[in-house]
């Protein structure tokens, strides 16, 4: 079994490739089921956020690849795997492979793991340590789990991954400072509109980021919100928590007349809020400035609307200087969590190479077994032919030594003659050969 990655983000795509190649709620289940289908793959889970979009598989190598000490036909099989996994992501989402691939990276094995724990901690996110991600990851394994598409190896490594989250935001200061999108959303509002109390702010999603926004806005002074949603119940759910009010996605065309701010985030395939729109609502706004913040991928606001006279649009991209600014404080933090997570990958690697030895062990017992059973069938023959009890159980254990050492014999001899004596060192240290009290 081997580990592979196949993924984007946004420090390696723009936002219109991203959106393409996102997988909304309505899809994964259906993507999910054809990548498992795929030759080889024995597991699948898919991380895709308003930043990234990665595919954690665990491939089945051949048996010989398995027992090979080749790693360079190894890695090459796996750069072959990657290119199927590009060509698929292409076919799914209608696009040129080419256009995926010079906008992908690709690791393998333990780099898999190295790479999910950055990704887990926030190091490898637009928001240096912002804390959704591992909320994120924890929801995909959770639906792969559902599906039955993933099993113990990325379980494994997921697992893993969770614990070494925890103890970064434990051990470090990476999540004290509040730098997450939706901060850095109400930053940008700060830096354009110097009193936010007195404006009215139109929210469209129900979900975590939405939140965030609604809490910093508050904590700023705000008080006339109003939170859009698809469900009213779920936009009444954060709404009351604010004190705000709640609207259908239906009502927002009449809700734009009377926001200064529209901050969106949901996880619509197709955008909700047109260049129409917001044309009309400025006329009847007599041209007022409106700031709207798109925080979705795919984009909830057409790019149209950015053409638009007095209307200031912003993608999640644009904010990135925001946020740039903003987390400085972390990165020292940052260095911790670092050194965190390479002692997290070598105890994972300990663990996948201790799960390696038990097929040994339980090979090496079983041949033992066969080997003391057969003797001791043999031992009760003689038994029953009247030998002496003596006799037979001399011959027993000569019998189970000599088959037990005759292979280990045979392969030391032929190591020391190869010029090979790592692996009698080797045998010396596993059979404990150096202690002469131990008898």
């Amino acid at each position: 079994m081997a580990l592979l990655l196949v993924g984007i983000n946004h420090s390696t795509a723009n936002i219109a490739l991203r959106e393409k190649v996102a997988f909304p709620p309505e899809i994964i289940g259906e993507a999910l089921y054809q990548v498992h289908n795929l030759e080889a793959i024995e597991e699948v889970v898919i991380v895709s956020t308003c930043n990234r979009t990665e595919l954690y598989l665990d491939y089945r190598l051949s048996h010989n690849l398995e027992n090979s000490d080749s790693e360079k036909a190894e890695n090459n099989l796996l750069m072959d795997k990657q290119r199927n996994i590009i060509n698929w992501l292409a076919e799914f989402h209608k696009l040129e492979p080419e256009d995926i691939l010079k906008c992908s990276y690709f690791f393998c094995k333990e780099d898999v793991v190295r790479h999910l724990m950055k990704v887990s901690c926030g190091l490898d996110s637009m928001v240096l340590g912002e804390p959704q991600i591992l909320g994120q990851i924890k929801s995909a394994l959770a639906v792969s789990r559902d599906l039955n598409v993933v099993g113990e190896n990325l379980e494994r490594a997921f697992q893993g991954t969770f614990s070494v989250a925890k103890r970064v935001r434990t051990d470090t200061a990476i999540g004290e400072n509040p730098v997450s999108v939706a901060y850095a959303a109400v930053t940008l509002a700060e830096r354009i509109f110097s009193n936010l109390s007195s404006l009215r702010i139109l929210l469209i999603g129900a979900g975590r980021t939405i939140e965030l926004v609604a809490r910093h806005l508050v904590e700023k002074g705000v008080h006339q919100i109003v939170v859009a949603n698809r469900t009213l119940d779920n936009a009444l759910e954060i709404a009351s928590k604010f004190d705000a009010h709640s609207a259908l996605l239906s009502e927002i065309p009449q809700k734009l007349v009377a926001a200064d701010i529209i901050v969106s985030s949901t996880n619509s395939q197709l955008p909700l809020l047109g260049k129409g729109a917001v044309e009309r609502a400025l006329k009847q706004r007599k041209h007022k400035p409106m700031l709207l913040i798109d925080l979705a991928v795919p984009r909830d606001i057409e790019a149209e609307v950015g053409e638009v006279a007095d209307a200031y649009l912003y993608s999640i991209d644009d904010i990135s200087d925001v946020i740039e600014d903003n987390q400085k404080s972390r990165e020292e933090a940052a260095v911790q969590a670092e050194s965190i997570i390479e002692q997290g990958v070598g105890e994972y690697l300990k663990r996948v190479r201790s799960l390696d030895a038990v097929a040994t062990l339980r090979a090496f017992r079983d041949k033992a077994d066969g080997i003391r059973e057969a003797e001791v069938q043999r031992a009760i023959r003689s038994l029953e032919k009247g030998d002496s009890a003596e006799k037979v159980l001399e011959s027993l254990a000569r019998a189970i030594t000599n088959k037990l050492t005759h292979s280990p014999s045979v392969q030391m001899k032929k190591a020391s003659a190869e010029g090979r004596n790592e692996l009698l060192r080797l045998t010396q240290e596993l059979f404990n050969l150096d202690n002469e009290d131990e008898f």
